[in-house]
């Protein structure tokens, strides 16, 4: 997976920060587009280059299901309340791109879970954040990256493979039933209010 383009902006980028700061790069898109593996492959290069880099996903900071999940109003529950992004970006992200360093106790949810249990962050010297994740370029957190790359993918090719990866432990019925009843239609409101698109460095296509 060649990703030249993403690092050149990213390390361009970090050549004209501050020392003393994190460079904080958010790699975002629909659910199941692929983000993850482009964060991983990502990380790999960039640290190939001798750089030091945090990678986090937003999937940690999940509310537990009877928040995240509402059948009266199900994709705008989904992008109001999926995710703790603003406890996120306060207790851990900020900081960490401020300092560099930080190490964090805090409440860590997988998508099964019915609790949350206790996880810890620790970081030392970082270069580079990868932060990766849905949502993460609403209006209200946009403005905290350096630098922003949206991961495009169409609707369907997203949904073969959730239900190749049975998301949640759900039968692929159930799965298709999630997506196309709160997933997607969330992510449509995500572009309807936030246009997440416009804001990206650059978009990377991973159909």
């Amino acid at each position: 997976m060649n990703l030249e383009p993403i690092i050149e902006i990213i390390l361009t980028k970090r050549r004209k920060m501050p020392e003393e700061r994190s460079l904080l790069a958010g790699i975002s898109g629909i659910d199941a587009s692929g983000k993850g593996l482009v964060t991983t492959k990502l990380a790999e290069q960039i640290r190939q280059k001798g750089l030091t880099v945090a990678v986090i996903n937003v999937d940690g900071w999940l509310n537990l299901p009877h928040i995240r999940f509402n059948p009266q109003n199900p994709a705008q529950n989904f992008y109001e309340n999926a995710l703790r992004l603003e406890e996120m970006f306060e207790r851990l992200v900020l900081p960490l791109k401020e300092s560099r360093s930080l190490s964090l106790t805090a409440d860590f949810a997988e998508e099964t879970a019915a609790e949350y249990r206790k996880h810890e962050y620790f970081y030392e010297d970082v270069d580079i954040i990868l932060l990766e994740g849905i949502f993460l370029f609403k209006n209200e957190f946009v403005k905290h990256f350096d630098a922003r790359f949206w991961i495009e993918c169409f609707f369907e090719t997203a949904l073969r493979r959730a239900v190749r990866r049975a998301q949640e432990n759900l039968s692929p019925a159930d799965t298709v039933r999630a997506y196309e009843s709160i997933y997607f239609p969330a992510q449509r409101m995500h572009f309807r209010r936030d246009r997440p698109q416009d804001s990206a460095d650059l978009i990377w296509f991973n159909n």
